[in-house]
């Protein structure tokens, strides 16, 4: 048998005919186009639509597409791959490929939930449970003024409670899993219980007390501390109306910005300036609840623990809900710690653990304490903030913590 392929090496090394082989494209019959030989590489913006189909499928818009792709983890440069400027174009070609049914709905990523009436009673609740507390405990006098303050300190926690879970500060249904898994309101609780009592426990027990508990005034072995408190309760509604209008105004930057890293750009400055807002109407109420109360102003422990959690608040309501858990109760952990130092320096042999604590008092007060661990915190979660919350995906409503 003759060896074709050899027979075809030779011809075609000898300028012959070529031999008809496996190689060697066909001629396509008369009136019939020749076939288009297959390209490399397939359409990449379709295997993306394959990848994130239920992603365009569910968006009402671009910008909706825009902040998935992000979350998932595509950037402006990683558009180019796809011939594309940035995200928003990419999304814009995605948005449009996916056939739909017709009909406008509004965009989901630039809609903001309406204001309900519950909302509002929520944010005044605390506040409103702290006036009356208070009032209870300048009415009252002996075992009558521990029970009002006992009841207060109560109705004020169960109050913080509601409003971070139902009002407008919660992450949205109380039912979802992120509500469940998130444990910041009882952190929450716990330091505001803490600006109430443990500056006075603190100072107490640095002298050897407490010799007995509470009686639910300024004065006595075991002071409170109501100043702080009555203004941050009172700061839940400003906290509410200064994250509402950040979200408003963040969402408006997400319409009118081409690319990710012009929306963080343009979306830092509208956080720093909620946050300064916050800060300045906090101030303010602290101040006025100082004056009305008659006690030394504590700025900078308000301010501080306000803050704190403030940023917590916002980072939990945008979905970001690790971060905020883990530094609360850090700094629920510093503090219980600190404290306890003290009370264990009493041991034999282990005075040397109250040390820092005990020089920290002395120098700066009580107070310098939660300022500092407060402090630190709150620049923590706000660098924090700057990063996860100039981020297209952050301004969708999130189903899932991140």
């Amino acid at each position: 048998m003759t060896d074709l392929g050899a027979l075809h090496r030779e011809t075609a090394g000898r300028g012959g005919p070529r031999l008809p082989g496996p190689d060697v494209r066909a001629t396509a019959p008369e009136g019939e186009p020749a076939p288009t030989p297959r390209r490399g590489t397939a359409d990449p913006v379709k295997a993306l639509l394959h990848r994130h189909r239920e992603l365009c499928e569910r968006a009402v818009d671009p910008l909706e597409i825009a902040a998935g792709l992000e979350a998932h983890g595509i950037t402006d440069r990683t558009a180019a791959r796809f011939r594309h400027r940035d995200v928003f174009s990419l999304a814009e070609e995605l948005y449009a490929r996916v056939p739909r049914d017709g009909g406008t709905q509004p965009s989901a990523a630039t809609a903001l939930p309406r204001v309900r009436a519950d909302w509002i009673v929520f944010t005044l609740l605390p506040g409103a449970l702290c006036v009356a507390s208070l009032i209870a405990l300048r009415l009252t006098h002996g075992q009558t003024r521990l029970l009002a303050a006992a009841t207060g300190v109560l109705a004020v926690a169960l109050a913080l409670r509601a409003a971070l879970r139902r009002g407008p500060l919660s992450t949205g249904d109380p039912t979802s899993a992120a509500s469940r898994r998130s444990t910041t309101a009882s952190w929450t609780c716990w330091l505001t219980g803490y600006a109430l009592l443990g500056d006075g426990l603190l100072g107490t027990a640095i002298t050897g007390g407490p010799d007995g508990l509470p009686t639910g005034t300024a004065e006595g072995d075991w002071p409170l501390t109501t100043a702080p408190v009555l203004a941050l309760t009172l700061s839940c509604a400003p906290a509410a109306w200064t994250a509402h209008l950040f979200s408003a105004r963040a969402r408006r930057r997400l319409v009118s910005s081409r690319g990710l890293e012009d929306f963080a750009a343009s979306v830092r400055p509208v956080l720093f300036g909620a946050f300064a807002l916050f800060l300045c109407a906090l101030g303010a109420l602290g101040a006025l609840s100082a004056a009305l109360l008659d006690e030394p102003s504590a700025h900078p422990q308000t301010l501080t623990l306000g803050a704190l959690l403030f940023l917590a608040r916002l980072l939990t309501v945008h979905g970001f809900t690790h971060a905020p858990k883990v530094v609360l109760a850090a700094t629920v952990t510093a503090q219980a710690a600190a404290l306890a130092t003290v009370f264990a320096a009493r041991l034999p042999g282990c005075a040397p653990l109250a040390a820092p604590v005990d020089a920290l008092a002395t120098a700066w007060g009580p107070a310098a304490l939660p300022t500092l661990i407060c402090g630190a915190a709150a620049l923590t979660l706000l660098i924090h903030a700057s990063r996860k919350l100039a981020r297209a995906s952050a301004h969708t409503h999130p189903e899932q913590p991140r």
